[in-house]
């Protein structure tokens, strides 16, 4: 909304000056409308990375990195991983509101009853390698849903993107834990309806025909926790990923496997995966001094991965939830002698002690604490990924309905700086040198 402030640029050249207004949101810092601004200067923004640029207007989620406050629809993240089941926030996320009891008993019922997949892609995944990374799977089955379910794929038509939105939660628990049977040679489980959404997702993972199995009530407890603290982190490479490729009025499944191919990156959904990687590197705790060495000295390209954030400049509120998460998994599970939990473990003290992690705000964040549930879990290292996908299918979706009813969206253009050659002339090939 706009505000009586307004903001002046000046050509020193010419001495013109141009005047653009001030929005401000509900919180978080104001923001200088400048669409204006290429047709009254005749020239654009430069912004690399878009980290000085609002992209959009959204009610879903907001983050204050410097306080470490992580907001969705007006919530703290804090209550809703304490006090609410992952199928609520995805209510949440979708309608602007916390259901009641009613509309929460019919919003599960109706995911449950979405998350079988059609037959035929049962097949699909036998055309993918064995040794084929899940998200790749996961990216390809997704964009594929839209040769399967025709029905729902008019993006102007407010039923189909509810129908779609329905599909895509429910069915991503399924595609993921198909994509890791499918790496073992297992037989595919279906959903069960009388499972929740985090206990059916385990379910799947881990049941085999040959016995009957039994969903970990604290297990459980704790994955529905982690799919809730990633469902949603506003305006991330894999959302705007989202929000880009819905722009130009492309169908739902092919958006979500953009976010997914987006997400897939180290630098994005696969840091927890490169957390695992870094420990297995360091070895034994006994070489961690070396590693912390490395990790001080600028001229060395040693990381220590799952430390700071790109934006929460404070403790990320995620991460502390993720540590007690931590905690009881560990302890349900009896894990006291594993020597990568020991050297995470040992990272994490010395994080919190050490005056450089302190000064440089270097907190553990929440792909530390993540990585090492799922391995406790006997998730495998390339699933971690996976499964943030799945979580955040959830935020996306929210984002695509968003973007899909605001009436000032445009298809995404963002422009350049060209650095190129100039215009010049063609040489033909005979006098090509």
């Amino acid at each position: 909304m706009a505000n009586t402030k307004t903001v002046t640029f000046k050509d020193n050249q010419t001495g013109k000056t141009w005047d653009y207004p001030v929005m401000s949101g509900s919180v978080g810092p104001d923001v200088v409308d400048i669409r204006k601004f290429y047709a009254d200067t005749d020239m654009f923004t430069y912004d690399p990375g878009f980290t000085s640029t609002g992209s959009c207007e959204s009610k879903i989620t907001f983050i204050d990195g410097d306080k470490g406050v992580l907001l969705h629809r007006g919530y703290p993240i804090e209550d809703l991983a304490e006090n609410c089941n992952f199928e609520e926030v995805a209510y949440l996320m979708l309608n602007g509101e916390l259901p009641n009891a009613a509309e929460k008993e019919k919003f599960e019922r109706d995911i449950t009853y979405h998350t079988m997949l059609h037959e035929q892609v049962h097949s699909f995944y036998s055309g993918f390698r064995r040794d084929a990374h899940p998200m790749a799977v996961m990216c390809g089955v997704a964009g594929a849903l839209s040769a399967f379910y025709h029905d729902s794929l008019d993006i102007t038509n407010p039923e189909h993107r509810k129908i779609s939105s329905f599909r895509l939660i429910a069915k991503m628990p399924t595609i993921a834990a198909w994509a890791y049977k499918y790496s073992l040679g297992q037989p595919f489980i279906y959903p069960r309806n009388d499972l929740g959404y985090a206990e059916n997702f385990l379910y799947m993972m881990f049941a085999t025909p040959c016995e009957d199995y039994e969903v970990n009530p604290i297990l459980a407890k704790a994955m529905d926790r982690i799919l809730i603290l990633h469902a949603d982190h506003e305006q991330n490479a894999s959302t705007s990923t989202v929000r880009l490729a819905g722009s130009s009025g492309a169908n739902p499944f092919a958006c979500i496997a953009a976010g997914i191919a987006s997400l897939w990156g180290p630098a994005h959904g696969g840091a927890n995966e490169a957390v695992l990687n870094m420990l297995k590197e360091i070895g034994t705790k006994d070489r961690i001094p070396e590693f912390v060495k490395r990790a001080k000295d600028k001229n060395d390209s040693f990381r220590l991965m799952g430390f700071g954030h790109r934006v929460y400049k404070n403790y990320d509120p995620r991460a502390r939830i993720m540590a007690r998460t931590c905690s009881e998994v560990l302890k349900e599970l009896n894990i006291k002698d594993n020597p990568l939990l020991d050297i995470a473990m040992e990272l994490e003290r010395i994080a919190l002690e050490d005056e450089y992690f302190i000064e440089k705000k270097l907190y553990p964040n929440v792909d530390f604490y993540s990585g090492i549930i799922f391995q406790a879990m006997g998730i495998p290292v390339t699933m971690f990924t996976a499964l943030f996908a799945l979580a955040r299918t959830t935020g996306w979706i929210a984002q695509w309905n968003e973007m899909i009813e605001d009436p000032q969206q445009k298809i995404g253009r963002p422009r350049q700086l060209y650095t190129g050659q100039p215009k010049r002339e063609f040489v033909g090939l005979k006098k090509r040198k």
